[in-house]
């Protein structure tokens, strides 16, 4: 038998809109291993965490291999019968805006053109949406109020040029960490080098600033429309490029006069000494760049703070040159794909306009389309309004996971178990939305799907497959097209590949564009596949010819890795060319009641991505942050009676959660934080989105995940736990839990509202009848401990505390894969710790290393001051770097405590 040789696969990240160059090495024995690539431009060889740890999330546990209708396995051939069937029934019956489409920033740019063709030019409705809608809507809205195009103008290498980065809304230490070690290396190279971060929390990201500015939840708007003012009122603006340039300034600075300094500091919650500083900073650098990301997108103003950004960097003329500018960065591997297909509701493909009858007639003849969607569809939150109330009878939803990270979550749910027709096409078999599906049809996960990808700075990579399509699982595309050929449009969708596919979406950017829209990959209108197949990342606009109509076009995309910079020349894609200031006047909404009088901002941590699906797979991305948690500034933990490692209930007018609470200064008083993450398939009651309201921004649809009226109680626990068990428990009777993988096993935190029978309890999530138990118990001190072995190997331990439990995690994990031959060693566990020669290594800071807190601080206390030096003893912080703010922190606080 012939053995295969190792090979090694150039690919994309599937994580955040980085979109990090991956090495993927597969050996002769089939194993998996992932490195950066050096050679990509995003990254030359970084990771993050995420990254780092792709090969551990590629195996088939809970993979859905064959398609399934109302749970029955069934053949490819019945299943897309019936859903070609039953949609074009629907629209018959119905009408073409009784169906609708929730795709996805993880699918390829290939899957999402043939959804988006297939939904408006043969379906005849808009109505598809992405959850991209979530994350980056009001960036598209302000981009095309102010440019006229949704074109994002800077590259990556602005972040290292400029002499001030303002980071807005953004933690890019924890969710977009790439940039942030490309900035830090910046800074480290040029220590004059400032970055200002705004946020409510100091997050890790402020690990690296000069100055944070806490600002209030939603004060972005007031912040920087008081900057446009403040550079009138001190003659910092650049009136030669406003008057060549830009219209509407006028209106624009005397709206933004609506505030004095006093006013701006009362809606920001910053002091006017702050404000100054800042506003001082940003007038004094010509080359600043702003950066943001959710913090500005999710709010019900949105698209009012990207303009209220734009302006300033119009006002002083930054922009389309090297270090400068504004700089949305996406959440999703491929958000900004799905913007160059009009993958959303008011998008029309190659970015045209749906309102736009010329743009509406040049995508249908190109597609030779029987019909073109005519207006806007529903946005993502109208879309399950639609679903609710009936108006949409059949829904199709792709590599995406709604009922956990849409908002108002539990209606959601509702109105999909509801829905007459559910298709939902996944890699997982048991996601909380793919349980509700009529028909589950299996795709392709990263590492077996072949495409294109788009990241924040406008590049095109190849994500390239390296493994085979387990079971019957099928790309995105191929499904798509293999409905729209059943539903009588086989010419239109004859693709066999996905290079036809991007030479299409290629061929239709440069179809009749004569310079007049940004988006233009013409270039490689006639890929073949072979030259597909070998696709260098590139930036657009990459057009077919170097030499177009007046005026003209912005610099053309070349093979070198020069930056290509939009508006360098001054033109936008407005009528008269010109940029257009936004009149904006800074609204205080005030979302707090006396019941709910708390804000609950949302948002990410560093090692867990989206809703687990990926990342909850791998071990060591769950040994940073194993449980859903609440951040809660010290004050408002004391008036609320909780204490650290309690178990908090956060509730909001439409929902509540339970969570464990981490009393932190980092969190701004009045406020909490909790991250986004867990699931049904996680935690017991941990889905954050169930709190958040369907409140959108009126422009761009997009929800206000950052600012939710909350009140949070301390859960009255009787009595706290914590377990770990070799296989996964199926069922945990316990108010509270929340279950992570770990090295050997799983792990579980608990938390009950009544004492129960803890052996028995321990014999039920252990699942092993036939195993020897040991227990301890001191009922009296409400003290118990137990253990399960199969000859001499642990299945099980649990631990029982009436406060929260003390054990360390990392050593009771590590017993999971220890031979315990001895009665001793056995009791060892019951007693529930290590002996004198197995330290404590504390809460896990490093995950690639697996290095904790105790250990840095001890490294610390032995004479290592620097994150290299720590690097040097213990190796953390020397692989993918995500955790080097961290250890940054525990320096710090070493140091202070020495000092004391």
């Amino acid at each position: 038998m012939e053995i295969e040789a190792a090979r090694e696969v150039r690919t994309t990240c599937p994580y955040c809109g980085v979109g990090c160059g991956v090495l993927a090495k597969v050996a002769a024995d089939g194993q998996v291993s992932v490195r950066g690539d050096p050679d990509h431009p995003a990254n030359f060889g970084r990771l993050c965490s995420k990254g780092s740890a792709l090969a551990e999330t590629i195996d088939l546990d809970g993979r859905l291999l064959h398609p399934e209708i109302h749970g029955r396995r069934t053949g490819w051939n019945e299943a897309l019968d019936l859903v070609a069937s039953t949609f074009s029934q629907t629209i018959a019956e119905h009408g073409p805006d009784a169906v609708a489409f929730y795709v996805s920033g993880q699918l390829l740019t290939e899957d999402y053109y043939l959804a988006n063709k297939l939904m408006k030019g043969f379906v005849g409705s808009a109505n598809i949406d992405t959850n991209s809608r979530l994350c980056m809507a009001s960036s598209v809205a302000g981009h095309r109020r102010a440019f006229g195009s949704d074109t994002v103008p800077g590259s990556y290498e602005d972040l290292e040029l400029a002499d001030l980065v303002v980071l807005v809304g953004s933690n890019l230490a924890w969710c977009h960490p790439v940039l942030y070690q490309r900035i830090a290396a910046a800074r480290e190279k040029r220590p004059e080098m400032k970055i200002v971060l705004v946020d409510p929390r100091r997050t890790m990201t402020s690990d690296i600033a000069y100055m944070h500015l806490a600002i209030a939840p939603d004060g972005d708007v007031a912040l920087f429309t008081g900057l446009l003012a403040w550079l009138g009122q001190h003659n910092a603006l650049d009136r030669a490029y406003i008057t060549a340039h830009t219209t509407g300034f006028g209106q624009a600075l005397f709206a933004a006069s609506a505030l004095d300094l006093a006013a701006v500091a009362a809606a920001t919650g910053l002091s006017e000494d702050e404000l100054g500083r800042f506003y001082g900073l940003f007038a004094a650098t010509a080359k600043t760049v702003t950066v943001y990301s959710q913090g500005v997108n999710q709010s019900s103003s949105g698209t009012d703070k990207v303009n209220a950004i734009v302006n300033c960097h119009l006002a002083t003329g930054r922009i389309g040159k090297p270090g400068t500018g504004p700089f949305s960065v996406t959440g999703q591997p491929n958000a900004m794909g799905g913007r160059e297909v009009g993958g959303m509701a008011n998008m029309l493909a190659a970015h045209m306009e749906i309102e736009n009858a010329e743009h509406r007639d040049r995508v249908r003849r190109f597609w030779s389309a029987p019909d073109i969607a005519q207006k806007p569809g529903l946005k993502a939150v109208e879309m399950f309004q639609g679903v609710a109330d009936g108006r949409i009878k059949a829904l199709w939803i792709m590599a995406t996971n709604p009922v956990d990270s849409m908002p108002d979550a539990d209606a959601v749910e509702a109105a999909i178990k509801a829905c007459p027709f559910v298709v939902v096409s996944d890699v997982l078999a048991s996601t909380d939305t793919v349980r509700h599906a009529h028909v589950r049809l299996p795709a392709t996960a990263w590492g077996e799907k072949d495409g294109t990808v788009t990241n924040s700075e406008r590049r095109i990579s190849r994500q390239r497959s390296f493994l085979a399509a387990p079971g019957e699982a099928r790309p995105d595309w191929w499904i798509i097209a293999e409905v729209a050929r059943r539903m009588g449009f086989a010419e239109a969708f004859a693709h066999e590949t996905p290079a036809q596919i991007f030479g299409e979406h290629a061929a239709l950017s440069g179809f009749e564009n004569d310079g007049g829209r940004d988006f233009d990959i013409g270039a490689y209108a006639g890929v073949d596949a072979v030259s597909y197949a070998s696709l260098e990342p590139f930036q657009w606009p990459a057009p077919e010819r170097a030499v177009q109509a007046e005026p003209p076009p912005e610099p053309v995309a070349s093979t070198e890795r020069h930056p290509i910079r939009f508006f360098a020349s001054g033109h936008f894609y407005t009528a008269d060319r010109k940029a257009r200031f936004i009149a904006i006047r800074p609204i205080t909404e005030t979302r707090t009641t006396p019941d709910f009088p708390l804000v609950l901002n949302t948002g990410r941590i560093r090692d867990h991505w989206h809703t687990m699906t990926r990342t909850g797979k791998s071990p060591r991305l769950s040994q940073h942050i194993a449980e859903p948690f609440v951040e809660i500034h010290p004050a408002d933990a004391q008036h609320h009676g909780i204490g650290d490692a309690d178990i908090v209930r956060v509730s909001s007018p439409r929902g509540d959660v339970l969570v464990r609470a981490l009393i932190t200064p980092r969190q701004r008083q009045g406020g909490v934080f909790a991250p986004m993450h867990w699931t049904d398939q996680f935690a017991a009651k941990g889905r954050l989105d169930a709190l958040t309201a369907p409140l959108v921004d009126p422009v761009s649809g997009q929800p206000a995940l950052k600012h939710v009226a909350a009140h949070i109680e301390r859960f009255a626990a009787k009595a706290f736990g914590f377990a770990v068990m070799r296989q996964k428990p199926e069922r945990v009777d316990a108010s509270y839990w929340a279950v992570a993988r770990c090295r050997g096993g799983w792990r579980v935190e608990l938390a009950f509202a009544d004492a129960t029978d803890w052996t028995a309890f321990a014999g039920s999530l252990f699942e092993a009848p036939s195993a020897e138990m040991l227990a301890y118990h001191d009922r009296d001190a409400g003290q118990h401990r137990i253990a399960a072995f199969d000859g001499e190997h642990l299945v099980g331990a649990l631990f029982v505390a009436p406060g929260p439990v003390a054990v360390s995690r990392g050593w009771a994990v590590e017993q999971l894969e220890e031979v315990h031959a001895s009665q001793r060693e056995r009791f060892r566990i019951v007693a529930g710790r290590a002996g004198g020669e197995r330290p404590d290594a504390g809460a896990t800071v490093c995950s690639c290393f697996s290095v904790g807190a105790n250990q840095i601080v001890a490294a610390v206390a032995a004479g290592c001051t620097t994150v290299e030096a720590i690097g040097d003893a213990l190796k953390a912080g020397t692989n993918c770097g995500s955790c080097r703010s961290e250890i940054r922190a525990l320096i710090q606080a070493g140091r202070v405590q020495a000092a004391e």
